[in-house]
């Protein structure tokens, strides 16, 4: 089944998205609270991906930019319940940004994913670009969704 996801609007859906964040980046990889709970998450839009009325899923989107501009908008706190992991719900969480922020809101959309997940943000048509850098102890890189266009690649590709 493939849960449904849209953007959390009821007080409800944040309480149970911040416990699963809780559940995925405090207990399971020893991020402190106080680095996962943040000030943008008072502008963040927050998504839930929702399965038998239990949120299995959560994302956020940070959106900067000036009004008539092309925005840049940072996917971000993407967490998957672990019993629902490798069954479609990131993918569907990443899909329902991208159909919603993506071009048609003229937002170039990016992640800093952890290095362990490089390879599912790729199938999901993200590049790495630059070094590896750390948030929270773990190994990051900065992965951008391809638009489109071209990328040239400086090794002669």
């Amino acid at each position: 089944m493939r849960p449904t996801v849209r953007i959390a609007e009821k007080q409800e859906d944040f309480f149970r998205l911040i416990r699963l964040r809780e559940e995925v980046f405090v207990i399971e990889q020893g991020v402190p609270l106080e680095i996962e709970l943040d000030d943008a998450d008072d502008r963040a839009i927050h998504f839930v991906a929702i399965l038998g009325g239990e949120v299995i899923g959560t994302a956020r989107l940070v959106v900067k930019g000036k009004t008539g501009q092309r925005k840049s908008g940072k996917i971000g706190r993407m967490a998957v319940r672990k019993d629902w992991r490798g069954k479609g719900v990131g993918t569907a969480l990443i899909d329902f940004i991208k159909k919603t922020f993506g071009k048609k809101k003229r937002v170039g959309l990016y992640l800093h994913a952890q290095e362990s997940a490089l390879s599912f943000y790729e199938a999901l048509g993200f590049t790495a670009e630059g070094e590896r850098f750390y948030e929270a102890g773990i190994p990051h890189r900065k992965m951008v969704l391809n638009d489109g266009r071209r990328k040239i690649d400086k090794r002669g590709g």
